[in-house]
């Protein structure tokens, strides 16, 4: 880790003033050899800004881009590309195989708020509860939406509550759907893993993950100047394998685990559309629709183990758990004005529905009758979004007009868990032996008192103003206000300013405070499974923070994580080169985590709390942790035409990010001495489990109907940590190689081949005395995976 962050943005400002100096000697570049900039919506209400020009750091990532890479997933992609941005691929965390989140400048992913189309994105039912990267968050699952229905997608690293309310702490990611009248295009795409997996006890080849991909879009004229844009993809995968051998007896010494990506197949529809109505009306919308089953591994049951049945499983049983995802989408505005006002108002609805099922396992306590295929239960989340929004520019008589902008939003949530089958939670009629584990092997199933139907209203309204108070000096501000049904208001304000020395040179900075209203999932997820004790069934698990089992243990309602974010930053434009620096710093207080276990053997007055209560152990969501994040953001691009080698464009990213936890909850409101409610493992994913230092660098070539490009981005270490500081292990200083080429056939018809990770880099493997069974091969912490070289073709018809 970076243990001394400010010598970094001591650098970062020493960057800044030797920018200056060489700016400022140079002569202002010549309007006609830069290209036209990409505009961005994001961070500004000013029309026709570019990404070079806004008060903030904004990075434009196109659909182009995104179907030049390897990888078909939009997180992963996306990872590819933004410096700041990590997608780890967790793995045996049961549902979070399948809903990965990712992460902005390190922070945790439900920190960074999601757009579509400049409106907010639903969350996920999913709550990551176990120990992956964004444990305790419920985040966006950015795979729900296909590449191919995107035009561009706007990352802004900066603070933006003031502006978009809740979650925008770290940034906000803005995905713009494509909008085109006519013309189409398809993909289609075929790879998979050729690589040697190298582990503690041995090394094998493996060919695997196999992974086909089809999207593909069209463009409709709606009267004379509206658009109907139709995409669709398909995608299926097969998964991965990258666990050690297996070093039990019973396992004979094979591999018996399936650490890696799960199996998926899903189809994905979008629809965006927009007419219209009179000279001074539009009318627009945008429905999406995706559904993906996907199965990961959970770990390996032996043939003597305890919970094995042998006359079910003779050689024991590796269960899976299957995830069914629904996620769905439907959004519809009107544009127009109101008294010189341009005024927008939209409504969206969102849900995704998760149904859990566990496959290939049983429930012990049935012996020879229990099923081997279960229903665990469903989680919903849904959201209806209620926006207004006016901006007006005002002539003040200074280098450019006043711009106004305010408006409120209006947001109705739900959340709800429903109970799997009764054998996939009861202890059956063998339960009394406390040998035996109740419920589905694997993933046990949501009991009828975990189920749970919440809901909840928010308000909030803002005003921003942007005024540019000279011709090199703009100014920005934005206040917000919000009320929640559930834990109050909550108030926010943003100050940013630019100031352009020259028209190649400018330094930008910005101070704003933010918030994150808890998630209705980390307010009200529950999920517990039996056990016995002193012949008794007891429970032990997740409780909401208002149960009556939390409230007991001095669990209180949660509230609003907050934060003030501080960045300065520098523009530089010389001709077909450019170069961004930003320095920031984050400092979170109240940021909520999901607790240790609290055991009833912790204390004498632990377990006349619980007894009572028929519960073993509880843990709850809490405030309480609070960090600083500080660090440097920087992005060079240079763009090289020649007349006998085709046209160039190189391209360096860079992010160096410090995290520090500074405070931990240690006690409740009942229990001092409380026992540990955030241990070193939390902390330490806080502060090492993503990369303090990543390092990208690319170069596109194109000649004629040729194209290539290469790309190697450098990840420092990364800790998965263990218990004690001897259990820990690392991911090490890696690079990653990626090349591809294409050959355009026709006008209409395209090849690509290429092969990410071309040298087959790992993590470091996990030692094998902390790996007493094989399982995890490599740390999943990862933020480049650890499933090796990968292979890949794609055809691609335009027209």
């Amino acid at each position: 880790m970076i243990r001394n962050t400010r010598s970094v943005l001591t650098l970062a400002v020493s960057a800044l003033a030797l920018s200056a100096g060489g700016a400022l000697a140079q002569s202002a570049p010549d309007p006609q050899a830069t290209e036209v900039e990409e505009i961005v919506v994001t961070g500004t209400r000013v029309a026709n800004r570019s990404r070079l020009d806004t008060l903030a750091p904004v990075d434009v990532v196109t659909a182009e881009t995104l179907e030049n890479r390897g990888t078909t997933e939009l997180a992963a992609a996306l990872a590819q590309t933004v410096p700041s941005l990590t997608f780890p691929r967790p793995s045996v965390t049961d549902g979070t195989d399948s809903i990965r989140p990712a992460t902005l400048r390190g922070l945790q992913p439900d920190q960074t708020l999601v757009l579509v189309n400049g409106t907010r994105r639903h969350a996920s039912a999913l709550v990551n509860v176990n120990g992956s990267v964004g444990r305790g968050a419920a985040s966006v699952d950015l795979n729900a939406i296909p590449t191919g229905a995107l035009d561009r997608i706007e990352v802004l690293r900066d603070g933006a509550s003031a502006q978009y309310g809740s979650d925008a702490i770290a940034g906000v990611v803005n995905l713009r759907l494509k909008e085109a009248r006519s013309g189409g295009g398809l993909n289609v795409t075929y790879g998979q893993y050729f690589t040697e997996v190298e582990t503690a006890r041995g090394s094998r080849d493996e060919e695997d993950g196999q992974t086909l991909t089809v999207s593909g879009w069209q463009g409709f004229g709606l009267g004379a100047d509206g658009f109907l844009t139709l995409s669709a993809e398909y995608l299926q995968r097969d998964p991965t394998g990258r666990s050690d051998f297996d070093p039990r007896p019973a396992a004979g010494g094979a591999v018996t685990a399936r650490l890696g990506d799960p199996e998926v197949e899903q189809i994905t529809v979008f629809a965006n559309a927009g007419a219209a109505l009179n000279a001074a009306w539009d009318v627009y919308g945008w429905a999406g629709y995706q559904e993906r089953d996907s199965e990961s591994a959970a770990f390996p049951r032996l043939s003597d183990n305890v919970n094995n049945v042998a006359a079910i499983y003779p050689d024991g049983f590796l269960p899976l758990i299957a995830i069914n995802s629904q996620d769905a989408s439907l959004a519809g505005g009107l544009r127009g004005q109101i008294g010189g006002w341009e005024a927008d108002f939209s409504l969206v609805y969102g849900r995704n529905a998760l149904e859990y099922r566990t496959e290939n396992s049983l429930n012990s306590t049935y012996g020879a009758d229990s099923p081997t295929s279960f229903d665990s239960g469903e989680t919903i989340y849904d959201q209806l979004v209620f926006g207004a929004d006016f901006v007006r520019g005002f002539e003040v008589g200074l280098s450019g007009p006043l711009t106004l902008a305010w408006g409120l939003e209006a947001r109705r949530e739900t959340y709800e868990i429903k109970a799997g089958q009764p054998e996939s939670y009861n202890r059956g009629p063998l339960g009394g032996n406390t040998a035996l584990a109740g419920g589905a092997q694997g993933f046990v199933g949501f009991q009828p008192s975990n189920e749970v139907d919440e809901d909840r209203d928010a308000v909030g309204v803002y005003a921003e103003a942007e005024l540019p108070l000279t011709d090199k000096l703009t100014v920005q501000g934005a206040v917000r206000v919000e009320d929640y049904s559930d834990f109050g208001d909550s108030q926010t304000g943003k100050l940013s300013a630019r100031y352009d020395f020259s028209p190649a040179f400018a330094i930008r900075g910005s101070i704003s405070t933010g918030f994150r209203a808890p998630s209705l999932q980390q307010s009200f997820y529950t999920a517990t499974s039996s056990v016995i004790q002193n012949g008794q069934v007891v429970e032990t698990g997740t409780f909401p923070a208002t149960s009556s089992v939390a409230r007991i243990l001095g669990a209180e309602p949660l509230e609003a994580e907050r934060s003030t974010n501080y960045s300065l930053g520098t523009v530089i434009r010389l001709g077909d080169f450019d170069l961004t620096i930003d320095a920031y710093r984050i400092e979170i207080e109240d940021q909520i985590a999901l607790s240790e276990n609290i055991t009833r053997t912790f204390s004498p007055q632990v377990a006349a709390l619980l007894d009572p209560l028929g519960i073993q152990a509880a843990r709850f969501f809490i405030n309480g942790v609070e960090t600083e994040t500080e660090g440097v953001d920087i992005v060079g691009r240079y763009r090289l035409n020649t007349d006998t080698l085709g046209e160039f464009d190189f391209t360096v990213a860079a992010n160096f990010n410090d995290v520090t936890v500074t405070e931990v909850p240690t006690t409740t409101s009942v229990l001092n001495p409380a026992p540990t409610l955030f241990n070193r493992q939390r902390i330490l994913t806080f502060e090492e489990g993503t990369p303090d230092t990543k390092v990208a660098g690319s170069v596109d070539w194109d000649y004629g109907r040729w194209g290539a490009s290469a790309r190697a981005t450098y990840y420092a270490s990364v800790t998965q940590p263990g218990t004690t500081a001897a259990n820990d292990y690392f991911t090490g200083d890696k690079t990653v190689i990626d090349l591809s080429g294409s050959y355009q056939i026709t006008d209409r018809v395209g090849v690509t081949l290429g092969v990410d990770n071309v040298f087959d880099e790992y993590p470091d493997f996990t030692p094998a005395n902390l790996n007493s069974n094989g399982v995890l091969g490599f740390p999943f912490y990862s933020p480049f995976g650890f499933n090796g070289r990968y292979a890949y073709a794609r055809l691609s018809l335009s027209w």
